[in-house]
């Protein structure tokens, strides 16, 4: 069990993959690729890359300080993209100090390409959302993706399992 958990989070670290995912790959299961089928019940499953997922954006977003501190002391980053930062944070302030830490949860819970904890997180600290607001966004998107991809793989699941659905395929073929 210790090795599933190790590659639920391995795919939940993945940058684009994230829970929605390695969700799918827990519950389904896939003996090649390291996940027995039924040998983790899906609430299990869930909890572990939903945990793994809230840490995942909370280390982004920690991170993205230094990391931009770092860069501004070169000239040429200073130069060059600070301005534009700077900008772009006084224009979006408005709608940050409006829709603040439910849009950053939405953005976040939107399972689609493009969305997830790692563009959250950066597209949070370039707006200058505070560490606090970005912790229960981060949480409340996480949670919403979690629920949006369980619904779905559970679903997909039960149909995969249905005799009738096997009868219809086969006679469509």
């Amino acid at each position: 069990m210790l090795k599933q958990v190790f590659f639920l989070t391995v795919v939940t670290l993945i940058p684009a993959l994230e829970l929605r995912a390695s969700i799918p790959y827990g519950v389904l299961g896939n003996e090649k690729l390291g996940i027995t089928p039924g040998m983790m019940s899906w609430p299990v499953v869930v909890l572990v890359c939903v945990v793994a997922n809230i840490v995942l954006g909370w280390g982004v977003f920690w991170v993205l300080g230094p990391c931009f501190n770092r860069l501004d002391r070169f000239a040429w980053f200073s130069r060059c993209f600070r301005p534009i930062l700077d900008r772009t944070r006084a224009r979006l302030k408005p709608y940050v100090d409006r829709y603040g830490t439910l849009g950053v949860a939405v953005f976040i819970g939107v399972p689609l390409p493009g969305s997830g904890v790692y563009t959250g997180a950066l597209g949070a600290f370039l707006l200058g959302v505070d560490r606090r607001k970005f912790a229960v966004a981060n949480v409340l998107g996480v949670l919403i993706a979690a629920m949006v991809v369980t619904g779905v793989t559970l679903t997909l699941k039960a149909g995969m399992q249905l005799p009738w659905l096997d009868w219809i395929v086969k006679t469509a073929a």
